[in-house]
């Protein structure tokens, strides 16, 4: 399923507690994710900077809907929205 609806992609660092957090939540509930290093990355921090308009991560792309930070509520209606998750 490579359809980019079905996509999760999170902007994170590797010294960011909330993004490991959400991480693992993905992980725990076995749901695919790209995982991109904006600090290793500049187009791609530049990329979420746009996206979110904001400069704190995690950011997470679920589908169409741009997420900051982990809410874990607001990450499994996404999830739910893009069909990922039942």
């Amino acid at each position: 399923m490579s359809d980019s609806a079905n996509t999760v992609t999170v902007y994170s660092t590797t010294w960011c507690g909330f993004c490991h957090q959400a991480k693992k939540y993905f992980d725990s509930i076995k749901v695919d994710y790209k995982d991109i290093d904006v600090e290793k990355d500049p187009k791609a921090a530049e990329e979420m900077v746009k996206k979110s308009n904001q400069m704190g991560v995690p950011v997470i792309e679920i589908g169409d809907t741009i997420l900051v930070g982990f809410d874990r509520p607001k990450i499994d209606t996404a999830l739910k929205a893009a069909g990922i998750t039942k």
